[in-house]
């Protein structure tokens, strides 16, 4: 075995969890124990003062049985170690009405009076007591008890005093190997960001191929990517394909409450991973320590800022680290300073986005693995199902799927399960809450109002799946739409159709019922949202591409304490005019579409009366043919449900608060 392997195997772990068992909760007790029978061996002589007898009164009383016989008397020999004479302790009474009293008697001591005394029983006879015996006898209890306030009060402070002395060392955690080891068979869905780590792993397994070609390994790898995306997993595994030591801590563990502590655990930390060296430390969410200097009104004697300039002095100061590699993970890159991501520190950033359709498929193979499926799942339908998820909600989609089979009784997890819970995770849980007529009439128009008009503008890439005037979330009533593919870029022509789905529902019901309601609120917001991105953002207008958005950067986050406007009063007049003739524009394009098919909106309200919820394929089927032909399947009840169909249930007021608010779309194209 090779030197370097050898040296490795002897490393001992440390910051391992504390199974070994440690002896100070058995000294304790010891120790309490003992002082409690010292206490109780002084206690019987204090309560009373004990009566003077004679040996001939102590002889009569043994006759007349008036010494207790439990526990018996002691006939102790003096200090001289003679026989004549004795000294006599233990319990009588004089008479039977008398109580037990403890007595003590000396003097002379015959042959015969010790013979009468010992055929009554009552007597035993101890040991003769050397001085050193005496003043054992009397000084270890007092030793004792001197022991047990050392131990309860000294060397408590003094292990106070080591506590708070280790606030500055390292909250570092230490990956066993063997129990938390994780390959990049664990992680899917990345395979772009799996193959810039896979340089790390192989420096780590063979340095010398890197270094005799003057090449340098990255001292910081900084993985940046939304949440759920996997950059904690992917870094663990790292460690695992490395199988080198691991340690793990967060950003928030570098800051306390005392200053300087976060400086002094970044100190402490390098110094471990020198000991260990080579080996990974893994900073996860950095931008809790790392965040840019000088923002805001802090000085340069803030907590943070000292514990971030001892990370920069540690990555990349006078005393380099050889052997131990930084990966941190943040979902907020914009925020860190500009001298953490330099070269030499952080010079490697690696985005791990969210997974396309390939990505996906392979995430739910990974997790379906501890999933009991039916032959009927096909996980490559679920992932061309669910665009825009990350790995973290994959499987906590394939969870909700399993956890709804076993409410519904099954033994394995079919398809519509996992169809269920897609529309759960995406577009919340249906609440059986009970409508009027009046109102239930106004959800079916407004959701039909929706659904029309995608219908007729959709290009293909973002049918209606589902309509629904089953309250989801905080809707009354939703329309999904689930996209084909993946949607990576926002066309003007498509745009513009979504912002005229979004207004169907309020247009359908000024048409039908002649009035409007608040169902629109959230459909009036996301629309005012999409205009606003095209005009200022996307350079979808007249004003030309120009961009117009606000400066998101604020005291505690930005470099100016105060902000610069970037358009003059003019400007901001022509842009409000811009988005206010992009919205009539659609307003009228959708206006002009639910009145030309009409009557193909009466029917899909129709439907959603009576059903409550139709399938998307229903609405082209009622354009096309004017009627639905295909059946409608009656949604499956829950496990606490009487198994009545929704339709047919007694229909009482709603006693909501929240508007029906308006479609559940795709992901929100900002």
């Amino acid at each position: 075995m090779p030197e370097s392997e050898n040296k490795k195997s002897r490393r001992p772990l440390k910051n391992l969890p504390p199974d070994r068992f440690q002896p100070k909760m058995l000294i304790f007790w010891l120790a309490l124990v003992a002082a409690v029978l010292a206490l109780l061996y002084y206690t019987p002589g204090m309560s009373s003062q004990p009566d003077n007898l004679t040996i001939q009164d102590v002889l009569e009383r043994a006759e007349a049985k008036h010494i207790q016989a439990n526990p018996p008397a002691v006939i102790r020999p003096d200090l001289s170690g003679g026989r004549d004479w004795h000294s006599i302790t233990g319990q009588s009474r004089k008479d039977e009405s008398s109580p037990y009293r403890p007595f003590r008697a000396a003097g002379r001591v015959t042959d015969a009076t010790m013979t009468r005394l010992q055929q009554s029983k009552l007597f035993i006879e101890q040991p003769t007591q050397t001085l050193l015996t005496s003043i054992a006898a009397q000084v270890i209890p007092f030793v004792i008890i001197i022991g047990l306030l050392y131990f309860l009060f000294v060397r408590q402070l003094r292990q106070a005093g080591r506590g708070a002395l280790s606030f500055g060392k390292s909250r570092a955690k230490l990956l066993t190997r063997d129990r938390d080891k994780l390959t990049f068979a664990d992680v899917a869905g990345c395979d772009e960001a799996k193959e810039e780590v896979s340089e790390v792993v192989e420096f780590l397994k063979d340095p010398k191929k890197f270094t005799k070609m003057g090449g340098r390994i990255p001292k910081g790898i900084l993985m940046v990517g939304p949440p759920g995306t996997g950059k904690t997993l992917l870094a663990k595994a790292v460690a695992g394909e490395a199988d080198v030591p691991f340690f793990s801590i967060s950003g928030s563990d570098f800051v306390e409450m005392f200053v300087g502590v976060g400086a002094s655990r970044v100190r402490d930390m390098f110094e471990q991973g020198r000991k260990s060296a080579p080996c990974l430390i893994f900073i996860d969410e950095i931008d809790a320590v790392g965040r840019q200097r000088g923002a805001g009104l802090g000085g340069g004697n803030d907590e943070r800022e000292q514990t971030l300039n001892s990370l920069l002095v540690e990555m990349d100061g006078f005393d380099t680290t050889e052997g131990v590699i930084i990966i941190a993970a943040t979902n907020r890159p914009d925020v860190l300073d500009s001298a953490l991501l330099r070269p030499g520190r952080f010079d490697r950033q690696i985005y791990v986005d969210l997974p396309d359709l390939n990505g996906r498929e392979q995430i739910l193979r990974v997790h379906a693995k501890k999933v009991s499926l039916a032959e009927n799942v096909d996980l490559q339908v679920i992932a061309r199902g669910t665009p825009g998820l990350s790995g973290a909600e994959l499987a906590n989609l394939l969870n909700e799927a399993a956890l709804l089979a076993a409410r519904r009784g099954k033994k394995k997890v079919e398809m519509i399960d996992v169809d269920d819970a897609r529309e759960k995770v995406q577009f919340g849980r249906e609440r059986r809450r009970l409508m009027d007529d009046e109102e239930k009439k106004l959800t079916a128009y407004h959701e039909a109002g929706h659904a029309l008009i995608q219908a007729v503008l959709d290009d293909g890439h973002m049918p209606v799946h589902k309509v629904t005037i089953i309250p989801r979330g905080r809707s009354l009533g939703s329309t999904m739409f689930i996209p084909k593919k993946d949607i990576l870029t926002h066309a003007k022509k498509r745009m513009e159709g979504q912002i005229a789905m979004g207004l169907g529902g309020r247009i359908a019901e000024e048409l039908v019922l002649g009035d409007i309601s608040s169902g629109a609120a959230g459909d009036i917001k996301q629309i005012t949202k999409i205009a606003r991105h095209m005009v200022c953002d996307w350079g979808m207008s007249p004003l030309g591409p120009i961009a117009f958005g606000d400066s998101h950067d604020t005291v505690f986050l930005g470099r100016d304490i105060t902000r610069n406007e970037n358009v003059s009063e003019e400007t901001a007049r022509r842009i409000d005019e811009e988005i206010h003739r992009i919205i009539d524009e659609q307003y009228r394009r959708a206006t002009t579409i639910v009145s030309d098919h009409r009557s193909a909106l009466d029917k899909i309200a129709e439907a959603l009366i009576e059903h409550e919820t139709i399938d998307g394929k229903h609405v082209l089927e009622i354009l096309q043919f004017g009627e639905i032909r295909s059946p409608i399947l009656p949604s499956l009840p829950s496990a606490k449900s009487d198994g009545q169909p929704p339709a047919k249930k007694a229909l009482e007021k709603s006693t909501a608060t929240e508007p029906p608010i308006g479609p559940a779309t795709a992901p929100n194209p900002a």
